[in-house]
């Protein structure tokens, strides 16, 4: 603990990032650094607490208390305080083996549970961290290291994502010879499609950390669907084990009149193809959904709501409305969401920043539901009905009820819906034979990952449903540490 006194002495501070209104005028990141004698200040606020819950991942009331990667965050505040960046760099990776992409999407439930976010603003963990690997990256601390010996033994990991590229690591820091297979044509899984680029950079992130793990050893196998182009029969004979982490990719749909309109799409279908045309032609291919000049509502909230709206603001779209059925939050924790719980308070995400910068207000609408959709005379969408709900318990359970008398019709040329996934896509886990939970995602038990296929682990959203990108990257560790198990007779893998 460098000093004591250091959440007294400095109020909390974030870096500066670009004008809401400048920012969407491109596609580029928008936060940047503070220099490092504000960020020591910031790592001088964690106040030695005794008992941190900022590290202890754990599930309170279904949502993420502290860092679910375990990572020593006390530990390396102090060491960025003192100055001692490669140390504290050298921590980060013991527990984390991708801080720049959860130093730059993660929510942050590390901050959530701060100890001295009980009755102060808490310690500015997510930007501490983001600094320290780019720093890393600056001075060339960063550098391959393949394993010095290898087992001979193959592991195929299906789906490049947060969990697969997590498992893909460490199983090659293993010694074990490891193939990535992804069905799209750039590898990253969620990482490269389904966040925008504003948010995480493609080339100068996600292709930086991809590039890296080539040079320590990990082959990369694009454009190939498992189950499709390779038969899952031929992937047990090929591999001695497999880790499969192919997300749960199947969108939760709106059975509503008019659904099948033109003009209305799943949030990661507009996400994905976005983010592929910018890549492959700053957009001059015009392969994309665009959402200029149109009245755009998004319906459901989360992160994945929030991209759709930052994206449609740089498409220039005319206006935008976002519904979400549920209350609008609190401006403070409410009594039954005490610290350390993730703290549902309401907030400006950068996405509805940007809105209200344009045109004026936040633009979510609460307790409201989606009754129809209308189109014109050429079967496109042009209006989405309504009506406001209230929240009830009937019978020991909370559902909507419909207010009369608020129904309403709002314009609509494009509409997108962003209200989670359902779980994993069947053809291949079809293929393989493995049993599924009553969710239909893969079952596996947490901590041990093994499927009911020998040799065939799971880890990640298809093993746990729709969850964050530390949980996708602690089971994509996890997996590996139990395949590794499973390979060799005993682990060294944390």
């Amino acid at each position: 603990m460098g000093k004591p006194t250091g959440f007294l002495d400095f109020p909390r501070e974030l870096p500066l990032a670009v004008a809401p209104a400048e920012r969407i005028r491109n596609w580029d990141e928008f936060h940047d650094h503070a220099d490092d004698v504000m960020l020591q200040k910031q790592g001088a606020r964690c106040m030695d607490c005794g008992v941190p819950f900022c590290h202890t991942g754990t599930l309170l009331e279904g949502m993420a208390s502290g860092c679910p990667i375990n990572n020593l965050i006390p530990e390396w505040n102090d060491l960025v305080y003192r100055g001692l960046w490669q140390e504290a760099l050298e921590r980060l990776h013991k527990t984390n083996n991708f801080p720049e992409f959860t130093g730059r999407v993660c929510p942050a439930p590390c901050e959530g549970s701060c100890v001295l976010g009980i009755n102060e603003p808490p310690v500015t963990i997510k930007s501490i961290e983001n600094a320290i690997i780019d720093k890393g990256f600056e001075n060339g601390w960063v550098r391959p290291e393949p394993p010095l010996v290898r087992t001979g033994k193959k592991v195929a990991v299906i789906g490049s994502g947060p969990a697969g590229l997590a498992a893909a690591a460490q199983l090659n820091r293993a010694g074990h010879l490891v193939t990535v297979f992804e069905r799209a044509d750039r590898i990253g899984g969620l990482l490269m499609y389904g966040i925008p680029n504003m948010k995480l950079d493609k080339k100068l992130v996600v292709e930086r950390r991809i590039a890296l793990m080539e040079d320590e050893g990990v082959t990369f196998v694009t454009n190939c669907e498992v189950g499709v182009q390779l038969p899952a029969d031929k992937l047990l004979a090929d591999f001695d084990a497999v880790v499969l982490a192919g997300g749960a990719t199947k969108p939760r749909d709106l059975p509503a009149p008019g659904r099948d309109l033109r003009g209305i799409h799943f949030a990661m279908d507009f996400l994905h193809a976005n983010t592929k045309s910018l890549l492959d032609s700053d957009h001059q291919d015009g392969a994309y959904i665009s959402a200029k000049g149109k009245d755009v509502i998004v319906i459901g909230g989360g992160d994945t709501g929030t991209d759709c709206v930052g994206t449609a603001m740089r498409h220039g779209c005319k206006s935008l409305i976002q519904f979400e059925i549920l209350p609008k939050p609190p401006l403070e924790r409410a009594p039954d969401n005490p610290w350390p719980q993730w703290p549902k308070v309401y907030k400006l995400d950068y996405g509805q920043e940007e809105v209200a910068a344009v045109f004026g207000d936040d633009p979510r609408q609460y307790l409201i539901q989606t009754k129809q959709f209308v189109g014109d005379e050429r079967g496109h969408v042009q209006e989405l009905h309504t009506v406001r709900v209230e929240w009830v318990k009937d019978n020991g359970r909370i559902s909507p009820r419909e207010l009369p008398g608020t129904e309403k019709a709002f314009p609509a040329q494009l509409v997108l819906l962003a209200m989670g996934f359902l779980g994993p896509e069947d053809q291949l886990l079809q293929q393989l034979g493995v049993e599924r939970d009553p969710r239909s995602n893969v079952k596996a038990e947490y901590g041990k990952y093994a499927t009911s296929i020998p040799g065939v682990f799971a880890a990640g959203d298809m093993r746990r449903g729709q969850s964050l990108v530390v949980w996708a990257i602690n089971e994509g560790r996890g997996a590996a540490r139990e395949c590794d198990r499973y390979l060799m007779g005993d682990t060294v893998l944390p």
